[in-house]
């Protein structure tokens, strides 16, 4: 069940990868620059599915932490991207077994595929979102015990460090500070987890998924059918928005990229907010889906997905939403990602329309 990833195909892993970040992530071009330059130096990477994955294994996270508005200037190294793995073995006193991903999106689906070839890792078609959040401890594992600590992080600068927190939620804070201190983007490695436990907490065939995702845009393009469509195919999801965008207010603010953007349609107008990844998509008639379900921006001919800092006043756009990952619609999951924790008091909106009801119980 095993395959292996080359070059040659980072380019639709990136794209389906960005579709998944519903506009977060990090640059999906960026990535796709590391992740080839650290294949063409160290050769393909193994990916290996949960069910190959031994009990005894040790699994860790590899990300970048930070705005991915800053990423777009303050490109890493493989350097980088490998120093906070170093430090947590170092740390933890075992040699790591295998790296997986902590969230399907953008930059942070092929910056572990770069952490993997530079190490000769094997790395697993798995992540532990489903899809890209903002915060480190919004993942499933944080749901099954798994601790983000002892969390490793490193800067372009040779600035490395260990962080031990009580609980997730502190390690994003601190982490968060520190981040914001080396630059408001670091990279990370953190999670470490069981084969026993990875099985469990983590979305399976996350990664294949992008590939398939990304081939799937550019087969519909060359048939001359609707690459949107496709998409809307692939995750059993549904359009719920077209029109131009007119108006973005963007700002990076302790960290994170924030802001709201709006695009007019025939009819309606619609106001995407975002922290780093959509979190509500809505128009005059009211609220249409929320986080933790998917909210993604494509550009309405080519499909071609739109990260949240690459919106721009004049882009047509088709806009999807789509099914998370549905353990994230169980109530200490909506308090953890719901619209509530973003500050927005408003139920959670599953992608068909329907209101979640359990997110007040949490």
């Amino acid at each position: 069940m095993s395959w292996e990833l080359s070059a040659s195909q980072v380019t639709d892993l990136a794209r389906g990868a960005a579709v998944l970040g519903t506009g977060g992530g990090g640059d999906p071009y960026i990535g796709a620059l590391l992740a080839r330059r650290a294949l063409a130096e160290h050769g393909p990477v193994t990916v290996v599915s949960l069910d190959e994955l031994p009990d005894d294994a040790l699994v860790l996270t590899v990300a970048m932490m930070g705005a991915p508005t800053v990423m777009v200037e303050k490109l890493p190294s493989l350097d980088e991207v490998v120093a906070p793995v170093h430090a947590l073995a170092a740390s933890l006193g075992r040699p790591v077994t295998h790296i997986a991903c902590a969230e399907a999106g953008g930059v942070n689906s092929t910056i572990p595929v770069a952490a993997a070839a530079a190490l000769g890792l094997p790395l697993l078609d798995a992540d532990g979102m489903g899809r890209a959040f903002p915060e480190l401890q919004m993942v499933l594992p944080t749901l099954y015990g798994v601790t983000a600590s002892p969390l490793a992080f490193a800067d372009e600068k040779g600035n490395t460090a260990v962080l031990s927190t009580v609980d997730n939620t502190w390690t994003e804070r601190i982490a968060r500070v520190a981040c914001v201190e080396m630059g408001c983007s670091v990279m990370i490695a953190g999670f470490a987890m069981s084969g026993t436990t990875a099985r469990e907490a983590l979305v399976p065939a996350s990664l294949s998924a992008c590939v398939s995702i990304g081939r799937g845009i550019v087969e519909a393009r060359e048939a001359k059918t609707d690459p949107v469509a496709a998409v809307v195919a692939a995750l059993r999801g549904r359009e719920v928005f077209a029109g131009k965008v007119v108006d973005v207010e963007r700002g990076t603010t302790a960290g994170f990229a924030r802001g709201n953007a709006r695009v007019d349609g025939t009819d309606d107008t619609l106001t995407l907010s975002f922290q780093n990844e959509h979190l509500i998509a809505r128009t005059g008639a009211g609220v249409l889906v929320t986080t933790p379900d998917l909210i993604i921006v494509l550009d309405a001919e080519s499909a071609e997905p739109i990260t949240t800092e690459g919106l721009r006043y004049g882009q047509r756009v088709r806009v999807i939403a789509a099914p998370s990952d549905e353990r994230w619609h169980a109530p200490e999951a909506l308090a953890m990602v719901g619209p509530g924790y973003f500050g927005y008091e408003m139920p959670a909106h599953r992608f068909d329309g329907t209101i979640e009801t359990r997110e007040a119980a949490a």
